[in-house]
């Protein structure tokens, strides 16, 4: 790989984070993370309570990347064809004829605000696309822009009136990034700035051309095959079944990964590796991946829930247990 490309995409990084900087305060973690997303070409879910900047985070990203942006905000009576379009009837020269007309789906960038607040029927709107990057409508194929991304946020803490995603739902988010409460000094810095003075706005830094760019760079680099044997027994460790399946993962799990856990924790690697410089990927990397990606992918029992245990301490373990280069 061309180191040119490489250095590229480090520099990337560093000029996105001072935008960013701008508005955003401490979360360095989540930031990575979405960066990481953004480059590999995956969908996000951000998990966190009201208030810490999910919403603004996402819209600074595609300022980042001058990018089409819309906030559809779920509620109960959502249906999908607000979110996809739908056929109308118009007149064009003296004629009736149905016109599909688009819905706010198409753009380059969709913050899918409180995804679990709306019916399941509704969050399906979004599987075909976040997918196949392509509506149906009418027997009708629209594709979308280039790039494209979901990103939906969901709050935990209120369970009330919401509904649960799906496994096939959540199975196309690469990512799911906790954005947990800022530091006593972060958040110091937060209200002095905000209270202080108007924010300044993000200047873009990359085209969406150049995101696609990106895109291609981050599939091209090199992993050994040890290190995606590794992310694979990672995933399949936390299967319940088999007769060589951890004691603890039999005990704790009703549903472990799939196979696009594998695929998200390299090509997350591959974009990790990148974002720090190297042209190759590590088992750091796959680390690092493990978390965002397994997290949203394994279901945990009842059994887990009464012993206190959690599904980012079930990671833990599992990342102890599948020991380098077996």
């Amino acid at each position: 790989m061309e180191r040119e490309a490489v250095e590229k995409i480090k520099g990337a990084r560093d000029r996105m984070g001072v935008e960013l900087a701008k508005v955003i305060v401490g979360q360095d973690d989540v930031i990575e993370h979405l960066f990481i997303a953004v480059l590999a070409g995956g969908h996000c879910l951000l998990t966190g309570a009201p208030g810490l900047v999910k919403t603004l985070l996402v819209h600074s990203l595609s300022q980042l990347f001058d990018l089409s942006f819309c906030r559809i905000q779920f509620t109960p009576d959502l249906m999908p064809a607000d979110i996809t379009g739908t056929e109308i009837l118009e007149e064009v020269d003296g004629r009736r004829k149905m016109v599909f007309v688009k819905g706010p789906i198409f753009a380059n960038m969709i913050l899918a605000d409180e995804i679990n607040r709306t019916p399941p029927k509704t969050q399906a709107a979004l599987l075909e696309a976040m997918q196949e990057h392509q509506v149906t409508a009418v027997g009708v194929t629209h594709p979308l822009k280039e790039p494209f991304y979901v990103f939906a946020t969901r709050n935990p803490i209120e369970m009330e009136g919401t509904y649960p995603l799906s496994e096939a739902q959540l199975d196309r988010f690469m990512f799911n990034v906790f954005v947990d409460y800022l530091s006593e000094e972060h958040e110091v810095a937060v209200v002095s700035q905000t209270t202080a003075r108007a924010p300044e706005a993000i200047q873009p830094v990359f085209s969406g051309e150049d995101l696609l760019a990106f895109r291609d760079v981050v599939r091209k680099v090199p992993i050994a095959q040890d290190v995606v044997r590794y992310a694979v027994r990672i995933a399949a460790a936390s299967r319940p079944g088999p007769d060589n399946t951890l004691g603890f993962v039999n005990d704790w799990v009703t549903w472990g990964a799939g196979l696009r856990a594998s695929q998200y924790m390299v090509l997350g690697a591959k974009a990790r590796a990148l974002l720090l410089g190297r042209s190759h990927v590590n088992y750091d990397d796959i680390r690092a991946m493990a978390y965002p990606v397994l997290r949203h992918r394994i279901l945990i029992n009842y059994r887990a829930e009464a012993e206190g245990a959690t599904v980012e301490q079930l990671i833990g373990r599992l990342l102890d247990s599948v020991r380098e280069g077996q």
